[in-house]
């Protein structure tokens, strides 16, 4: 159930942004709306994780669970109907609200079933393989659906999944709930949405028009202040969403930046190559689906491997290796232009692919098995929670600035084209106003061809800079877990706790303060030392 609940909340991820140049084209969307179609989906999954947990530990995670499953079914009914492209963001902001409950629920199952870390390990890996498997199929699906259908067809699929699934939870899951008293964090819950919504929604406006214009600085400035609230609260708190204490921890420390930091690159990859197969190579969206499949079959292929071998390897060598391979493989992807073929991106994508099977089934993990095991279920929400912002940033910084260097290229490839003059002031007109997709539409005559070209180029030297700057992202990941996954002699008390006391709460129960130990030594239930 934990595998198939992951499977449904990550299925809309690719499915759909191996679509939004199809999107584009039938709804007339700018650049700004199509990222607004990914941050739709992955803001509410962000804002509302931790507190889903909360929900789970007081009112029972199979409640959570089962309605998880409901809002993903919901959300992908309403984009199934969609006529604008403001009803796609309604669908998809429903979609990520279900996906962000059942991202914990699924970890605090495994967790409840398997109290033991080191045999967790392969379960998580199990876990991590479903995740992939959600991201390698939605383009396939959503490529063979739009060749054949009507492309709101790609958002079916999650709602029989989703109600087959709730079926079989009601007989199959147990009710569990946190041992200990919890209640619901509404100053951290509200401070937290809104800095993650105000940042994000000042990183896609800004790089849209200007980090000068001054709903931009408005927005900055309240996701900063959200921020300091959201840490203030939390201090103060009883009964906090995420407990800063647990930031103690060098491995859930490390783990978390090194989370946030290689989705951020990976998601905003995602995002801008699918728009370089729909704009520049002029694919269908099964072409591009079966391209992007070089790079998330390779984690599927390696996640049962490696999930072994996070047993028996040390986390904080799968990870720096895993990323510097992808980071290797970012930079071979810099030398491809308007015509690459199939042939020569499929080893840099299974590349990557391997870079990233190498090392993503051990971040959740080493997250995880970094606490005592009363703060399991939280750390794995914050853990996800912080991946979900580098997943909504992605797409909003990339395609910022894929659109700030293809704007800024645009004129010196139009005159290498001869479109110089009245022309080419025309084109680059509609663009600073409409954005690169106003090309395709604008009545050139015998120019058109021309114009496209220069587009083209113009693009590629934006993605240029996009692959750089995720190469460089991910060689950051690898040098912050090189930096704080050292290895540590764990506290006795830990080791009992992990290992062998079988009684203990369920990873995800947390103790009030005033009866829990606040350092990683104590043992749930004892008193502070």
């Amino acid at each position: 159930m934990a595998c198939t609940g992951v499977f449904v909340a990550y299925f809309p991820v690719t499915t759909v942004s191996v679509s939004l140049p199809v999107i584009q084209g039938a709804l007339g969307a700018s650049t700004s709306d199509l990222s607004w179609v990914s941050d739709a989906f992955v803001l509410p999954v962000a804002a509302l994780i931790l507190t889903a947990g909360v929900f789970g530990d007081v009112h029972g995670r199979k409640k959570v669970f089962q309605a998880g499953l409901a809002l993903c079914a919901v959300g992908a009914t309403v984009s199934l109907c969609a006529q604008s492209i403001a009803a796609v963001w309604v669908g998809q902001a429903l979609s990520g609200a279900g996906a962000a409950a059942l991202l914990p629920m699924t970890l605090a199952l495994i967790s409840h079933v398997v109290p033991d870390h080191r045999e967790r390990g392969k379960f998580i890996g199990l876990w991590t393989t479903c995740l992939m498997g959600a991201l390698a199929v939605g383009p396939l699906i959503a490529g063979t659906i739009t060749a054949h259908a009507d492309w709101r067809w790609i958002f079916l699929l999650p709602i029989p999944l989703s109600l087959a699934a709730m079926a079989a939870g009601a007989r199959l899951l147990d009710e569990s709930r946190s041992p200990y008293p919890r209640k619901l964090d509404w100053p951290g819950q509200i401070t937290a949405a809104v800095a993650i919504t105000a940042l994000v929604y000042g990183v896609i406006e800004g790089g849209a028009s200007s980090f000068t214009e001054p709903q931009v600085l408005v927005a900055l400035a309240l996701a900063v202040a959200g921020g300091i609230v959201f840490v203030l609260a939390e201090r103060r708190s009883d009964s906090p969403m995420l407990d800063l204490r647990i930031f103690r921890s060098p491995a859930f420390t490390g783990s978390t930046l090194v989370v946030m930091i290689s989705f951020l690159g990976l998601i905003g990859f995602f995002f801008v190559l699918s728009l370089y197969f729909g704009m520049v190579q002029q694919l269908t969206t099964l072409e591009a689906g079966l391209r992007l499949l070089m790079v998330t079959i390779m984690p599927i292929l390696l996640g049962a491997v490696f999930g072994r071998l996070t047993q028996r390897l040390s986390a904080r060598f799968l990870i720096t290796g895993g990323l510097l391979i992808t980071t290797v493989a970012l930079c071979t992807l810099t030398t491809i232009g308007i015509d690459t073929s199939f042939g020569s991106l499929a080893w840099r994508l299974a590349l990557l692919g391997t870079g990233l099977g190498i090392a993503f089934p051990c971040i959740t993990a080493t997250a995880v098995g970094s606490v005592p095991s009363h703060q399991a279920g939280m750390a794995a929400a914050g853990n996800n929670a912080f991946r979900q912002v580098g997943a909504a940033l992605g797409p909003a910084i990339l395609g910022a600035l894929l659109t700030t260097e293809a704007v800024g290229a645009l004129p010196a490839h139009l005159a290498d084209q001869g479109l110089t003059g009245a022309t080419g002031a025309r084109i680059t007109g509609a663009v600073d106003r409409d954005g690169l997709e106003a090309v395709a539409g604008m009545p050139l005559g015998a120019d058109t061809g021309r114009a496209l070209h220069a587009l083209s180029l113009s693009f590629v030297d934006g993605l240029h800079l996009c692959l750089l700057v995720s190469a460089v992202l991910m060689l950051c990941g690898a040098l912050v877990a090189l930096v704080t996954l050292r290895p540590r002699r764990p506290a006795p008390s830990v080791q009992v706790a992990a290992s062998t006391d079988r009684g203990a709460p369920a990873a995800g129960d947390e103790p009030p303060r005033g009866g829990a130990p606040a350092a990683a030594g104590n043992t749930p239930g004892g008193s502070r030392r």
